[in-house]
């Protein structure tokens, strides 16, 4: 498949291409991502080549690819699944792993935004064959996401929300006085400040960054023995439990090449690790990918204490913008992290897939299927 279009910067297509098609010209990916208006790096050659290393994602993996006189333009993995939204049938969707918590596409900032999106469009309907799209973790509140959702309109789609919810960031502040002097939740803060200062009563209480070699190296290692020995090691859903989630962790963090700044934090009481938190950082965003605590020194709630001491590190070193905590709703960040970003999943159809089935029904049975899914895991959870 392959369409074109002529644009007031010379003439554009979009085509289906393969994650092999695309690794062979890791240059172009780059500069797409060094050039996007997306902040998240899931996306990025760097994330998906150790999707590819740990074997969660085929040489064949498919996207939707628009070139421009430029260069790639747009880009979004995607894949098929049986889904509720049509009866059991096949749907399309973006590409997605246990790792992914956004999925909008890579596409440039560009001035001719609008004809970029008219054609990832017309690609994302080639893909599926004219089928429906369920597409969950797009921030539609972003300037991307409303205009991917206005070139849905104007190819005449049909789409709506089927579930939202709103995500922790940190937007930073001019210091960080002005920070908590906003914040608020100021008395959870001021707890968390005084549970720092007991903390560092009982020896040196340091935030310790490894960003590259032996150090980050290391500061993964450490990390992925923390977490086993606590909750998720005993649940089995520790990254040591499922050698691809293990390998994928380390393929991550060994080679910062590229566009993704890669960033471990520690917090460190006498040299030992009490919690750490892995992250990536694009476009000015850091983007947590996960974080682990010592469950021996839970009463002194280390991981929130880690994410206190990230926040005020991002004000004294400006190392980036925002935070993004890249949670689902309830997370416990929500007390700390002010600001908020809107995920929605999103139900969209080309004209031809909602004739049988609107798309107001095939939300429903999304949210059916959701409610569902829950109660489940209430019940589970009582056991």
């Amino acid at each position: 498949m392959k369409t074109e279009h002529g644009g007031t910067n010379g003439r554009r297509s979009v085509s289906i291409v393969t994650y092999s098609d695309l690794a062979a010209d890791p240059g172009a990916w780059d500069a797409l991502m060094g050039r996007a208006l997306t902040t998240h790096p899931h996306y990025s050659r760097h994330v998906i080549a150790a999707h590819h290393a740990a074997g969660l994602a085929d040489a064949d993996l498919a996207f939707v690819a628009v070139r421009g006189p430029s260069g790639l333009d747009a880009l979004l993995p995607f894949a098929f699944k049986r889904d509720v939204c049509r009866l059991g049938a096949r749907v399309a969707r973006p590409f997605l792993s246990p790792f992914i918590t956004q999925t909008s596409p890579l596409v440039a900032d560009d001035p001719d935004l609008p004809e970029i999106l008219d054609l990832l469009v017309a690609g994302l309907r080639s893909a599926s064959g004219g089928r429906l799209w369920r597409w969950p973790l797009l921030p539609t509140s972003t300037r991307l996401g409303a205009e991917l959702l206005a070139a849905m309109d104007r190819a005449g789609w049909q789409h709506g929300i089927a579930h939202n919810f709103e995500r922790p960031i940190v937007e930073r502040r001019t210091s960080y006085d002005a920070f908590l002097a906003g914040h608020p939740n100021r008395s959870r803060m001021k707890d968390l400040n005084r549970r720092d200062r007991r903390l560092s009563k009982r020896g040196t209480l340091i935030l310790d960054v490894a960003t590259d070699g032996a150090h980050l190296r290391d500061a993964v290692t450490s990390f992925l023995s923390l977490e086993r020995a606590g909750w998720k090691g005993r649940a089995g859903t520790a990254l040591t439990c499922q050698p691809q989630h293990e390998a994928f962790a380390r393929a991550l963090f060994a080679d910062g090449s590229g566009p993704i700044g890669l960033r471990a934090d520690i917090l460190r009481l006498d040299g030992r690790p009490l919690s750490i938190s892995l992250a990536l950082l694009t476009g000015g965003t850091v983007t947590l990918l996960k974080t682990t605590y010592d469950e021996t020194e839970r009463s002194s709630a280390p991981g929130l204490l880690l994410e206190a001491r990230i926040i005020e590190t991002l004000h004294e070193t400006r190392f980036a913008r925002r935070l993004d905590s890249a949670t689902l709703a309830g997370s416990v960040l929500e007390d700390v992290f002010p600001d908020r970003e809107t995920i929605c999943e999103i139900v969209a159809a080309p004209r031809r897939a909602s004739r049988l089935l609107p798309v107001d029904r095939r939300i429903r049975l999304a949210m059916i299927e959701r409610d569902a899914k829950a109660l489940i895991k209430r019940v589970l959870g009582r056991r």
